[in-house]
């Protein structure tokens, strides 16, 4: 069986959290002077907003490397496939900060490897780390001292549990071919056809325009806009729906609110995945406060007629991952923390997402049966609005899911 570790992260005490381990941990880190930065790269507000809402919330807390503070924020391109050698660039200039002891790359778009490798030939004491890496496991995983994945096995057998449970007859996958060229994403959708076939669904890929071609995000979006009543009226409203990218999410909920159908989660779970924009509701009042976000786009899906149909994770998993690998790394560097143990990197993700309950696992080579030290896997509980969460993290996924390439 696949070894798991179920995570209940609560605020004890001002130092406390609650965590349950599973795997062998590494040795400890040295401790290091407080005069140091840390990079942290995301894309934009455009492309994905929680990653960069994440960084800003690092930069409020330990202030801007520009103004004596601790965080160096830079983007990479919206078009970063065309503009490699630019976002190359962009993570290895990092480098070049004498006071840099980390770089946080989030999500680790295809180039961040190269990106790495360069920052280790210039400077091999900064430490690399990956959050939602892109490029297959076994590559990031030569460059990234930390890696870490949403875990893209596991959810791929309970997004489609979740909506069988829900009633839906039909699953509907939106991406394509640079996102499904991905290990990550092509094992996920074998496991989701496996788990509709068991289950009795219809399983549906359906292709719509990459965001960083010539058509941008906005003919992306349109085409989604497009497309929806469409597929509502061949699929029917008790199919769900999910796509790849973060730019299509924002249209997809949007016609799915209007038409009919559902949407469990995003791939990238969050409230303000798609939501916000969605339901045209203003959150600037909640910034940041993920219990009153979540309060509040709930309320509105409701009022919309959509209760039991849409979901999302409580707390961001983009802004999360930002936050709790900026803090991570931060602790690291200050020797309060090893790089590589997983209650030190939850205790991290528990700063932002108290009392919110997750499940994961280092990640595991299908082929070879070895476990990385370097990469894990994590989930946290599905919540549907106007339902509540489904449990999901304290399912036991079937060990046959698992060897499903």
């Amino acid at each position: 069986m696949k070894k798991t570790f179920a995570l209940i992260l609560c605020v004890l005490l001002a130092t406390g959290f609650l965590f349950a381990q599973g795997a062998q941990e590494a040795p400890a880190a040295a401790p290091a002077a407080t005069d140091f930065h840390v990079g942290v790269v995301t894309g934009t507000v455009s492309q994905s907003e929680d990653d960069l809402r994440g960084a800003e919330r690092l930069i409020s807390e330990y202030g801007s490397a520009s103004s004596g503070g601790i965080i160096q924020h830079v983007t990479y391109p919206d078009n970063f496939m065309d503009e490699a050698e630019t976002t190359i660039s962009v993570i290895a200039g990092l480098a070049d900060d004498p006071k840099m002891k980390a770089i946080i790359v989030n999500q680790a778009i295809p180039g961040t490897t190269e990106a790495f490798r360069r920052v280790k030939e210039k400077r091999p004491d900064i430490i690399t780390i990956a959050g939602e890496a892109h490029e297959d496991p076994g590559v990031i995983q030569t460059a990234a001292d930390l890696a870490v994945n949403n875990d893209f096995v596991a959810r791929g057998y309970l997004i489609i549990r979740t909506a069988h449970e829900l009633g839906c007859d039909t699953f509907v996958h939106i991406s394509f071919p640079r996102h499904l060229s991905y290990e990550t994403m092509s094992r996920r959708v074998a496991i989701m056809r496996a788990t509709c076939e068991e289950l009795g669904m219809e399983f549906v890929l359906e292709t719509a325009p990459d965001p960083t071609s010539d058509v941008g995000v906005a003919g992306a979006q349109q085409y989604i806009l497009e497309k929806v009543p469409a597929w509502i009226e061949s699929y029917g409203k008790n199919a769900a729906f999910f796509c790849t990218n973060d730019a299509h999410t924002e249209p997809l909920l949007k016609q799915l609110l209007a038409y009919g159908g559902y949407f469990i989660e995003a791939d990238l779970p969050s409230p303000l995945m798609g939501y916000p924009g969605a339901l045209g509701i203003d959150l600037s009042a909640e910034a940041g406060d993920f219990t009153a976000i979540l309060k509040k786009v709930e309320a509105s899906v409701v009022a919309k007629g959509g209760a039991g149909r849409f979901g999302t994770w409580a707390y961001s998993y983009g802004y999360t991952s930002t936050a709790g690998l900026g803090q991570h790394a931060i602790n690291v560097v200050k020797g309060e923390s090893e790089l590589l143990k997983l209650s030190d990197i939850m205790k991290a993700y528990g700063k932002y997402t108290a009392g919110a309950k997750w499940n994961g696992a280092f990640y595991t080579d299908v082929n070879t049966g070895v476990r990385a030290r370097n990469h894990i896997l994590i989930y946290q509980d599905t919540y549907m609005m106007g339902k509540g969460y489904m449990g999901n993290a304290d399912l036991v996924v079937p060990e046959k899911y698992f060897s499903i390439k």
